[in-house]
C-alpha cells in the first residue's frame, strides 16, 4: 500500500485508488495539477473540481462561477502508483501518477500539493490544511 519516507516525513508511493480518495478531500490544497504537455495553475477566483465519470475514468476541473476553465481525465487502468517528490517549493509536495505500461512518457498526471499525504489514525482523523 505505502512506503513511508522517514527522512522527509512523506510516503514515497501509493496506489492511485487511496492517492484519489485523499486528494478529494483536500482540494483547496492543490497549488497546481496537470498532464505531460499542460499544466493548470490554482488562482483565487478558481475551484477545483474532482469526480469520477464511472468507476475507472477520474476528471480533474477547475472552474470559475461555472464556467470550466480547465480539465484533464485520468484513466485508472493506465496509472500503476503514484510517487511522492519534494516539489519547487518549500512546503510544496509533488505527487505523480506513473504509467502502468512502460512508455516514452511515464507521467499520466501530477498534482502539486500545499502539503504531504497524511495519513489517518485511529477515530480522529488529521488533515493539514
Amino acid at each position: 500500500m505505502c512506503a513511508k519516507d522517514t527522512h522527509e516525513g512523506l510516503f514515497s508511493t501509493l496506489s492511485f485508488g487511496d492517492f484519489w480518495e485523499w486528494v478529494v478531500a483536500h482540494p483547496n490544497c492543490i497549488l497546481r495539477a496537470g498532464i505531460q504537455n499542460s499544466v493548470i495553475y490554482d488562482d483565487e477566483d478558481y475551484h477545483w473540481h474532482l469526480t469520477q465519470d464511472g468507476p475507472d475514468i477520474f476528471l480533474v476541473q477547475v472552474i470559475r462561477g461555472k464556467r470550466l476553465v480547465g480539465e484533464f481525465v485520468v484513466y485508472s487502468d493506465s496509472v500503476a502508483y503514484v510517487q511522492t517528490l519534494a516539489g519547487e517549493q518549500e512546503g510544496e509536495v509533488l505527487f505523480e501518477a506513473l504509467a502502468a505500461e512502460e512508455s516514452e512518457t511515464p507521467l499520466v498526471c501530477f498534482f502539486a500539493m500545499s502539503h504531504g499525504f497524511d495519513v489517518e489514525m485511529g477515530d480522529s482523523p488529521h488533515r493539514v490544511h
